[in-house]
């Protein structure tokens, strides 16, 4: 698994918005974009999500082309987690059918319990959500894969036999461009913080649709 320490500063700071009462107003402007950066002879160079394979409740390869010139939210989950995971996924269920005509935002949602959560159990999980698999993609893969991506997202995903169900992970949502930047988040347990979190979707959209952007 890479070396998590790089991102343990911005990683910190954003546990601690996650569990205060979030973010005070919607900024207006540009969403920033997240993460460390370099300079590369005089170019500054963005954390970006990293190449990645999986598969879906389809049974269908899910990469980075799947999201090609889209915005997308992502999230780690487990089928059979019994603390975080419902109330998520009933907010992110909102995220859906909110955006339910737009056609450039698309969901992400890695299950980290793929010994369990197969495609027939994905298949299962989608039909009883009552989502759309073009829209909403419940993947699985190799557990080492899943779980390093989860730290490019800035997220948690890590077996834990003393945690509830037998992982510890994020109940975060977060929101990536079409570059494959990460420029917001949110708890994806607190409806208010998920409601301000669509009004960056909305922005990241917009963004997302002018010619010249990033």
């Amino acid at each position: 698994m890479k070396l998590f320490f790089p991102f343990l500063s911005l990683f910190l700071f954003f546990s601690c918005v996650d569990s205060g009462t979030k973010r005070l107003e919607i900024k207006k402007g540009p969403l920033p974009i997240l993460g460390n950066r370099d300079v590369v002879d005089g170019d500054t160079v963005f954390h970006t999500i990293p190449d990645f394979s999986f598969i879906n409740q389809e049974g269908e390869e899910v990469t980075n082309a799947t999201f090609a010139d889209k915005v997308y939210v992502v999230d780690f989950f487990f089928i059979s987690c019994p603390t975080i995971c419902p109330k998520v996924k009933k907010n992110m269920l909102t995220v859906y059918e909110k955006f339910a005509d737009e056609p450039n935002l698309k969901i992400l949602s890695h299950t980290i319990d793929p010994k369990r959560d197969s495609v027939g159990a994905l298949k299962n999980y989608s039909d009883n959500l009552g989502i759309e698999a073009d829209r909403w993609h419940l993947v699985t893969g190799e557990k080492w894969s899943l779980y390093d991506i989860a730290d490019d997202y800035f997220s948690v995903a890590i077996e834990d036999e003393d945690a509830p169900g037998g992982f510890d992970h994020s109940g975060r949502l977060i929101l990536v461009d079409k570059n494959r930047h990460v420029r917001s988040f949110c708890d994806g347990t607190d409806a208010e913080a998920v409601t301000r979190f669509m009004e960056d979707i909305k922005n990241l959209l917009s963004e997302n649709a002018e010619p010249n952007s990033q």
